[in-house]
């Protein structure tokens, strides 16, 4: 049986992330990916180049127009270009688009435990959605979920760094000693929090999304880090 620290008081402020962490969100992007790479099938690149070539058109659309579906198709119709060396046909771009339409009309698929575990949760600590992302694109997700009266507040956030973690502790004056960020992505959820001066529990999901990696950091002296499996077992710690 793994042991688990003891269970922290009633009171604790818990930010929790959304996509991956509580419901399926990658997984439907990695499929509409895999149409995209199989229509263009490729004549001189191999999948894996044409996916590290993609990757590297996200990085670049996300710096200048931010995430999301808008993001994601204007991703892959460069992807096209870039690779075909040609401007893509209004037939071409409706083609691609029609990828992304498969992460757009996936309904919400809850991860397990969670709906009770947040109910759980709530009735002990103070509850915070934390995502980044399309405010329209997450605040429709989390309205689909039946999950948002579960949560004290919500904060949808261009991107998730030390800065946006400390606006958000002295927007709701959290006690850091008493917070904790709750998420799937080391690079998202878990490094920056701990920057800032907050504990963190990482959950380890198995498609998490590839610009997501990165080495977890050691937490500072005085934090903790809890690293789990599943999102229940919150419920054993807090």
């Amino acid at each position: 049986m793994p042991q688990f620290p003891p269970r922290f008081p009633a009171g604790q402020t818990l930010l929790i992330d959304a996509d991956d962490t509580l419901w399926e969100n990658n997984v439907y992007f990695e499929h509409a990916i895999a149409s995209f790479i199989a229509w263009l099938d490729h004549k001189h690149h191999t999948p894996a180049e044409v996916r590290a070539h993609l990757n590297a058109c996200e990085h670049e659309t996300i710096r200048n127009h931010g995430y999301g579906l808008t993001s994601f198709r204007r991703s892959l119709v460069a992807c096209y270009e870039q690779l075909s060396e040609q401007a893509a046909t209004d037939a071409h771009v409706e083609r691609i688009h029609s990828f992304a339409s498969i992460v757009h009309e996936h309904p919400i698929e809850l991860l397990p435990g969670v709906a009770e575990t947040l109910a759980s949760l709530g009735g002990r600590h103070r509850l915070i959605l934390m995502t980044k992302g399309d405010h329209a694109e997450q605040t429709g997700k989390l309205e689909r979920s039946g999950l948002a009266p579960h949560f004290h507040a919500v904060e949808i956030v261009a991107e998730k760094d030390p800065a946006t973690y400390k606006a958000v502790t002295e927007r709701h004056k959290l006690a850091p000693e008493s917070s904790w960020m709750i998420g799937n992505s080391p690079k998202s959820d878990i490094n920056p929090a701990l920057a800032a001066g907050l504990h963190a529990v990482f959950l380890v999901h198995k498609d998490t999304w590839v610009l997501e990696h990165a080495e977890v950091s050691a937490p500072p002296p005085g934090q903790q880090l809890i690293e789990l499996d599943r999102f229940a077992t919150l419920c054993a710690i807090f």
